[in-house]
């Protein structure tokens, strides 16, 4: 059961989202119409339950380290200058199980307090989320600047928190997104910097030779692709990246 932590974790992040009306009346059964409502407000709540769980994956990527990876993996090929390769099915795949790895500890923290009292009936189902969901709030504010959460705090006319329980997701995830982005793109700038100045050696130098038919960048791709990989690039990134979490 405790591996079965990150099967359940999408349900949870969906739930996160649900008004706690919703999830005390939605029933797949619209016959019992006098204790729940009407047999229309149900369906609608099915209905908005269904596109809640759908778009459960992405508000999975908002709240994990997904979006510095994959990112960072981009800016690398960009660098690189190797076109599609790799294939985005590959940079993605490796920054979901690098999420999958780095998100680990965070997870069962999350399954042990919330999720798992809740499917052994220990706790309500409202409680249960609100416990499963502190690991995971407190992981994005411990990797959001402060600058950030001070902005969407203001720009939502609230209080500023005094701890981690009380920042609303509204303000935590965006906040966490945009603290991810500029992450990624220093980091992607320091991986650029190297190749750059590959291109730019290749690029004298074919000047001056009088070679100004020759394309730079096609001359300089196996400079560069020899130069990653004598760096052991990919362990080196892959590593940094993982170690650049708090």
């Amino acid at each position: 059961m405790k591996k079965s932590w990150f099967i359940f974790f999408l349900l949870l992040v969906s739930l996160f989202w649900v008004s706690p009306v919703m999830a005390q009346t939605v029933s797949l059964s619209v016959d019992d119409v006098t204790a729940n409502g009407s047999a229309t407000a149900r369906i609608f709540n099915i209905i908005m339950l269904i596109t809640v769980l759908s778009v459960a994956p992405s508000i999975l990527v908002m709240m994990t380290s997904f979006t510095r990876l994959v990112v960072v993996f981009s800016i690398t090929r960009s660098a690189l200058a190797t076109n599609s390769t790799p294939p985005n099915t590959v940079l993605i795949s490796l920054a979901l199980f690098l999420t999958i790895f780095i998100m680990a500890p965070t997870f069962e923290q999350s399954w042990e307090q919330g999720i798992k009292p809740m499917f052994d009936e220990k706790v309500e189902v409202m409680e249960g989320l609100e416990k499963a969901s502190l690991p995971i709030k407190e992981f994005m504010v411990r990797n959001t600047r402060e600058k950030d959460l001070l902005l969407f705090t203001d720009l939502a006319k609230e209080k500023p928190a005094e701890d981690v329980k009380d920042v609303p997701l509204k303000i935590a995830v965006p906040a966490f997104m945009i603290s991810e982005l500029r992450r990624a793109f220093e980091i992607g700038f320091l991986i650029f910097v190297p190749f750059l100045i590959i291109d730019m050696v290749i690029a004298s130098i074919l000047m001056s030779m009088g070679m100004m038919m020759l394309p730079p960048s096609v001359l300089a791709l196996p400079f560069k692709v020899i130069f990653f990989v004598l760096i052991d690039g990919w362990y080196v990134l892959a590593g940094s990246l993982i170690q650049s979490f708090k």
